[in-house]
This record gives structure tokens, sequence and C-alpha cells, in this order.
């Protein structure tokens, strides 16, 4: 049973915290940081080892600082929520912030994106995505903006259909009525797998100004090395959806391979991809992103070792993680973790980690699906305990408001 959930003491009751969330959110605009930097497998694994320590030989905290120290987030950070922008939303995935401050927000099993009020937290329906097909761990999952939304209005969705995965775009028209204020979607790309497990979902807008999206291998585990399918890897494309000048291939989308469930994506500073990934019963993991690089699956899970493809940064037991929405701030990756019930710190030094990975929030919101920065010390974090896998509390699903160290 989980205990500790209901808001208590400092930075707990909602109307006091209000004019200071939309204050957070309306920064946003002012930022520029209108992209979705924001996902599940069968969630079961081994209980009782410590997600912080890879299982391979990796260099310790302090070697790991040293080896960035002019630059390495402190080996110790802090988590405090200060104020909860929504409840009683059902089965959240994908989040985008508006210039104005509010939010959109994609319903996985609804199919619906409904934009919440930064100032009251109400939820309107603006609209639903035609032919998404909910089921498992399908629906509507991940939203991003374009990178030019404020004159073109569009808004990107990643959605499973009766036949595939594919990413849409729509323009937005807050003139129109609620509920009609999606016009009719655009497929930007079409034929990545779907499965009742392992669709991926998360896509976001690089600093490059390209469409990167997180695939799953839907159960099928030799998709994730065949280089031909889109299923099992990260996809990096024009806003048209087309192959980017500079991808492995030319004539390509795809970007890294050998993934089992990508569910996470997010740069840092320097402008390096970080993505999160499940693994299957042994070793979830956090990976550094490298064009045309091998990420293992299904040979390799954790630090395998295995020449030609590339071990993870960090990893953890499924039982503590199960990962799905990430985000960079104040120098560490934070990733949001299902099954693991907490939100996940890594401070990192440059490109790897500067000490072990810290846990914050456990047990006290449920199952937590994604992460999103605002810029500075402010994140987003959105539950996920209406998902079918959780155990929903009266005000379940959330989005709440951290300040972060």
């Amino acid at each position: 049973m989980r205990t500790g959930r209901r808001f208590g003491g400092a930075g707990a009751g909602r109307p006091a915290e209000y004019g200071r969330v939309r204050g957070v959110l309306a920064a946003v605009a002012l930022a520029g940081c209108g992209a979705l930097l924001a996902g599940c497998s069968p969630e079961g694994g081994p209980a009782g080892s410590t997600g912080a320590s890879p299982p391979r030989g990796a260099p310790s905290g302090s070697a790991q600082a040293s080896a960035g120290a002019a630059s390495a987030a402190p080996a110790k950070g802090s988590v405090e929520v200060t104020g909860e922008v929504a409840r009683d939303l059902e089965s959240p995935w994908g989040v985008a912030p508006l210039p104005e401050g509010d939010l959109l927000v994609a319903s996985r099993d609804k199919g619906t994106i409904s934009r919440v009020a930064a100032a009251s937290g109400k939820a309107v329906v603006v609209g639903r995505v035609p032919g998404v097909a909910p089921g498992g761990e399908g629906g509507l999952l991940g939203l991003a903006l374009s990178p030019s939304f404020a004159s073109d209005r569009m808004v990107y969705a990643y959605f499973t259909t009766e036949s595939d995965n594919r990413i849409a775009r729509m323009r937005y028209d807050e003139k129109r009525e609620p509920g009609q204020q999606l016009g009719a979607p655009d497929t930007v790309l079409r034929g990545i797998p779907k499965g009742v497990v392992h669709n991926g979902g998360r896509i976001a807008f690089g600093p490059d100004r390209m469409l990167y999206a997180g695939t799953g291998e839907t159960g099928d585990t030799g998709l994730a090395q065949d280089r031909k399918s889109l299923g099992g890897k990260i996809l990096r494309m024009t806003p048209d959806g087309q192959p980017v000048h500079g991808n492995p291939e030319p004539d390509s989308v795809v970007y890294s391979y050998g993934h089992r469930n990508v569910q996470g994506l997010a740069w840092d500073q320097d402008k390096r991809l970080w993505a999160a990934e499940f693994g299957q019963n042994t070793w979830d993991e956090l990976n550094l992103i490298e064009p045309g690089a091998n990420y293992g699956w299904p040979q390799a899970e954790g630090k395998a070792g295995l020449a030609g493809m590339r071990d993870p940064v960090a990893v953890w037991r499924p039982d503590e993680a199960s990962p799905s929405g990430i985000a960079v701030a104040q120098g560490s990756v934070w990733m949001a973790g299902l099954k693991g019930e907490r939100l996940w710190r890594i401070p990192l030094a440059g490109d790897r980690p500067a000490a072990d990975p810290e846990a914050f929030l456990e047990g006290r919101y449920g199952r937590l699906r994604s992460v999103v920065a605002l810029g500075g010390d402010r994140l987003l974090l959105v539950t996920s305990e209406t998902d079918r896998r959780g155990s929903p509390e009266a005000g379940d699903d959330r989005i709440l408001t951290l300040t972060v160290r």
C-alpha cells in the first residue's frame, strides 16, 4: 500500500500555489521551451537489487566526477513538490507546454488532447485524434509542438492505429469550439510496427529543429537489429517526416538501433541526446545516443561489453525503474519510473554520470510517466495510475510542479 501520496505540509495547498504555477508555466514561452522533452513494457523483473550500480565495472562516482569535474553536477540533489497543476486526468501520456502557459495533454486510452489551464487546472478537450486504436500499451502517446508553433500552430502526435504506429501533425485553432479545435491529421510518418506491448511513443524536436521519435520492437525482438524496420529504433526526420542529411543512411530516418522500448528522449546543454529504455527482466537503461550506434537488444541487456554494441551509461532493476519520460535540468537527467514509482536523478559530468543515481518521491504518487523541463530548476511530473497497471486513488492522475537541485 502506498503511503504519503496525498498533499500535506509546505507546498501542499493547491489554491495557494496556482499563481506560482501559472507564472512558472508562462515562463516557458519567454524561455522558448515549447518542445516536449518528455511511455511501457511488461514490468516484471527480479527485486532486491539496487538500480544505482551497473553490473559491470564502471568507474566509481568520484572517478567519473574527476573526468569532468569542471562541469559535473553535484553528487547529491533535492526535489520539492511545489504545486499541482491538474488532477483527475485519465491515462495522461504526452504533455506539451503552450507558449501562453497552459498545457496540451494526451489521453492514451481516450485518444483525445485536452488543454489544461495553468490558472485553474481545468481540462477541456480540444479534439480527438482520428484513427487512434487504444489497446495494451498503445494509443495516443507522445506530443510535441512544431518549432514554428507561433506561426504554424502545428501539434505533432505519435499514436497507435489498427495497422501501425504513426506520427501525424494537426493544426490547433483555439478560435474554434472546444472539441473541434484540431484540424485533420497530416501523416508525417507511418509504418512503425505496433504491438500489444513495446510501442515506444516519445517524440521531441531536438536542438537541430529535427523531429526525433523513440520506438519499440513490439515484442518481436528481431526488429531491433533489422535496419530496415522502424521498430526498436530512435528515428530522426525533418518536420515533414523525411530523412535528414547527416543521418547514418541518407535514405532512412533510422538514427540508432538495437533498442527494446524507448520512451524517454532529452538533450543536455551540450546538445547530447539521452534516451531511457525498458529492459526485459534484468536491466533498464539510460543511454547516450550516437548516430548509427547499435545498443545491443536482444543480444545485450545492460552492460554486456559486446563488441560493436554500445553499453548503457546507467542501469536499474525493472522493479526500481521501468523508465518512461526523461528531462534534463540543473545538470542532471531526471527519469520517471513506472513500476519503480520514483523519480531518478542522474547527475552528469559531460557524457557520463558524476555520481550514483538518486531516487526521490518513492511511492508517494504511484507510477510516474512523463517529465517536462520548464527551464532553470523547474520540472513538470505526470503520474500514470489510470493506465490499467496502477492503483488509482482520489485525484489520480495528476500533473505536479517540482523544484529540483
